[in-house]
């Protein structure tokens, strides 16, 4: 009964209600309240009424698609707009009466026949086995050329043999990457012998296939990936086929999935984050159901993916954040959800994309340190308590006194990555470098320069002496550090350091551990949570130099050849806490102290987790490039300025060269240009109250709403980098660029359809959007003929490619002007500890 009235107050409200203007300027706060239906105007203040009683006779779980928003703009190939399948439809047509009913439906353009559609799906999924066909096809073409190492493949190719191997390394990125190319090689035969040493190493008879394979296969999904999100978007299977095509014929986009990289990995999990999104984002009418939960639980596990490969993935992760916040919020001013439903929805988006993705990425860590049990490379980035957990590492099932004493000989390691071990050794510093006395630095290696002697200031009685008690060293204690091979003391005076001119140099002073009062340190703990004793591999301590005040620290700055190409030490005057002047103490040798496994003192999971990414940041941030290598600035980019070359430096080399399609880059760059342009116009017009017909309201929803999620994926994919202090290189762009492609179908399908509605009197109008779009794809498909040796390799010289010769700053690479190598950035090594971007 309740229903029923309702029905007829609602028809007899929307009965009687003349039509009114629409008014200029700001909408009021109801609008969000309307009910919008196809060919209808925006009810006024008593249609709003009689729609929210007309809202009481709709079930509970439908109501949500009378929300505004909830209706897709675009149906099928056109521009007209639909209510979404369901009873809701019906049931309001009913609520406001036949004749309201009647004229929406007049206005409304038909809804194609049941056969009609079936047809149309029958064309998608067909159109999307071709796209995916084309792709493979590109990608797999002449996969296995060149038949050497090419560019980051001597490191991610030798990452995956230390998984196969189970060898610890250090890399700047997260492990799942790396993990999935060994999985790769180690299921394809592949046996981790290949050393991948440089670039231009030949692969010989070594099985390298697979790992090439399956990066080839995740940069293949990219296009079917992005054919689906835009056609979920759109509505509209010319601007999938337009993106596709794109996509397909990017030079760019083939290069870097023919070869063992991680760029494939990351955007496939990007796209395949994406395509979770938009598909969950239709299932919004049906919130709980099988779907839904379906599409929002794969979004998370693609979030924890990009985010396991690099860190790159952030980005997407703030998209879908932005995204669920939006959907929660426009949730939250839904009057007819109860809390107990709006409860519902924040702990399904908290559990899915929140602890889902957490759980997935810190698991990924998990099998990484499992997996990589054995010593390796990268030891010496990492603390002396992480190595202990390393077969082969001398620290591992080691026994060593727990506490340190006096008389102990000890070596000390600094807390910054790359730094090394505390070091002397019998070579001075030279003349107009400050005292001219024995050289303090820091080392990487392991070696019997670094042990030093720790001694009490005023005493110069060897307290090893079986009639002397065992005294331990104390926070705050002063000592004395005599270096155990020249037996001089570490010494710091006001002259300066060699290298780092506000600090004070350090050396080695005294004759058999006599010297002075400016050998005399303060010894202080940072992390006193284990007492006031100083604890072998977990006590983090400080030396504050008695005379001077300063701190004992590592510039990380590297000497030159009078120092060995060694790390220098200074003594600085700046007391502030930082990585570079804490220390721990690592081998300890006191035959008056009982021994202890270090098996109880190496850390546990959550601590080698967060050591792992700190160390990894710090890596991040200091990534250097070598003397001979091109970088490039963020606005290099999207104008496809300059490329990197994969293989080749001389005419009669194979050669590839990592450069985008020029026609489809810059028309992406003017894609973006024009939609900031029309979407202004079209958001200004409709905030100034113009009154646009059905089918351009609904083309402008689509390239609002639609088109606006992907600028956001492009802006988000591409302006951080700006922000960034590391070295950046060409091949950081390309995520963007798939944002920027699939915009460019988008906003092509959306203008074309336009100007064929505009010159719907001409006969040929009908022809343009079909033309348009055409033209633009053999147009595409004509330039990658043109450049496709830039990403299949070429031979011989350069003007065998005569489309590049106007190209004189994205091709001058190509023409063997730079030298070749690997994108290996400079740190501090350790052994062959890989570095790169």
């Amino acid at each position: 009964m309740l229903c029923a009235t309702s029905r007829l107050l609602a028809a007899r409200a929307a009965a009687a209600s003349p039509a009114q203007p629409r008014a200029r300027g700001p909408a009021p706060r109801c609008r969000r309240r309307e009910l919008h239906f196809p060919g209808h105007p925006k009810l006024p203040l008593c249609g709003f009424l009689a729609g929210r009683l007309a809202r009481l006779s709709v079930p509970t779980g439908r109501r949500a698609i009378l929300r505004r928003g909830r209706m897709p703009p675009v149906v099928g190939g056109g521009s007209e707009l639909r209510l979404r399948k369901g009873r809701c439809g019906p049931q309001v047509a009913r609520a406001l009466g036949p004749d309201v009913a009647a004229e929406a439906a007049a206005r409304s353009p038909k809804r194609p026949a049941w056969g009609l559609r079936r047809f149309e799906a029958a064309g998608w999924w067909v159109s999307l086995a071709l796209v995916t066909l084309l792709s493979f096809a590109t990608r797999f073409h002449r996969l296995d050329e060149p038949r050497h190492v090419c560019w980051d493949e001597t490191h991610f190719g030798k990452m995956g043999s230390y998984y196969i191997n189970r060898t610890f390394f250090f890399d700047v990125h997260p492990p799942l990457g790396k993990m999935l190319i060994g999985l790769a090689g180690y299921l394809s035969g592949y046996d981790g012998t290949f050393m991948f040493q440089r670039p231009g190493d030949k692969y010989e008879q070594h099985n390298y296939m697979g790992m090439r394979r399956f990066c080839a296969s995740l940069g293949s999904l990219l296009i079917p990936f992005a054919y689906l999100i835009v056609l979920e978007l759109s509505k509209s299977l010319p601007a999938a086929l337009l993106t596709a095509a794109l996509l397909t014929f990017d030079t760019g986009c083939l290069t870097l999935s023919q070869y063992i990289l991680l760029d494939p990995i990351l955007m496939f999990f990007i796209m395949a984050a994406m395509l979770s999104m938009v598909k969950y984002n239709s299932c919004a009418d049906r919130p709980f159901s099988a779907p839904w939960w379906f599409w929002l639980s794969l979004t998370g596990i693609n979030l924890a993916g990009a985010l396991g490969v690099k860190f790159v993935g952030l980005f997407i992760i703030l998209q879908v954040g932005w995204n669920t916040i939006s959907d929660l919020w426009h949730l939250f001013g839904d009057l007819s959800l109860s809390l107990v439903t709006m409860g519902k929805h924040l702990t399904a988006r908290i559990l899915c994309l929140i602890v889902l993705p957490l759980a997935l990425y810190t698991a990924t860590y998990a099998v990484h340190f499992m997996v990589l049990n054995k010593s390796g490379p990268g030891d010496g980035f990492f603390s002396s308590a992480f190595q202990a957990r390393l077969a082969g590492n001398n620290l591992h099932n080691a026994s060593i006194p727990e506490h340190l004493a006096y008389g102990s000989v000890i070596t000390v390691k600094n807390l910054r990555m790359a730094i090394g071990y505390l070091h002397s050794h019998r070579h001075l510093y030279p003349e107009g470098i400050g005292a001219r006395q024995q050289q303090v630095t820091t080392y990487l290696h392991k070696d019997y320069n670094n042990l030093w002697i720790i001694k009490k200031h005023n005493t110069n009685s060897d307290p090893l002496d079986p009639s002397f008690p065992v005294e331990f060293v104390r926070h705050g204690d002063i000592i004395r550090l005599e270096h155990k091979e020249t037996s001089r003391n570490l010494h710091s005076h006001y002259h300066e350091a060699p290298l780092t001119r506000k600090h004070y140099q350090v050396t080695g002073y005294g004759i058999n551990g006599t010297g002075d009062s400016n050998d005399f340190w303060r010894i202080e703990v940072v992390n006193r949570k284990f007492g006031n004793r100083i604890k072998v591999l977990r006590s983090r301590i400080r030396f504050i130099h008695l005379v001077t005040g300063c701190v004992l620290g590592s510039s990380g700055k590297i000497l030159p050849k009078w120092g060995w190409e060694q790390v220098e030490v200074t003594c600085t005057p700046y007391l502030k806490e930082t990585l570079n002047s804490i220390w721990n103490v690592e081998d300890h040798i006191n035959p008056k102290l009982p021994n202890i496994s270090l098996d109880v003192l190496q850390p546990s999971f959550p601590e080698i987790l967060l050591e792992s990414h700190m160390v990894m940041i710090r890596g991040n941030n200091g990534l250097k490039p070598n003397d001979n290598e091109f970088t490039s600035k963020p606005w290099h980019w999207p104008i496809n300025y300059q490329g990197l070359r994969f293989s080749g430096i001389n005419d009669t080399d194979f050669r590839v060269y990592l450069l985008g399609n020029p026609v489809v880059w810059w028309l992406n760059l003017l894609s973006i240009a024009l939609y900031l342009l029309s979407g202004s116009i079209i958001a200004v017009a409709v905030q100034r109250g113009a009154h646009l017909p059905a089918e351009v309201e609904g083309l402008s929803e689509v390239l609002l709403r639609g088109g606006g999620q992907l600028l956001l994926g492009w802006v988000l994919h591409y302006f951080p980098f700006f922000l960034m202090g590391r070295v950046l290189y060409f091949h950081h762009y390309f995520p963007a660029m798939l944002f920027s492609s699939m915009l460019t179908g988008v906003l092509w399908d959306t203008l074309l359809r336009l100007c064929a509605w505009s010159l719907a009197s001409f006969s040929l109008a009908s022809s343009i959007h079909v033309l348009g779009v055409l033209s633009l794809v053999l147009g595409t498909a004509y330039s990658f003929y043109l450049f496709h040796p830039l990403a299949y390799g070429m031979a011989g010289v350069m003007g065998l490619l005569k489309p590049l010769q106007g190209l004189q700053s994205q091709s001058r690479n190509f023409l063997g002007t730079a030298s070749c190598g690997a994108s290996s950035r400079t740190l501090p090594a350790v052994d062959e500890a890989p570095q790169r971007a």
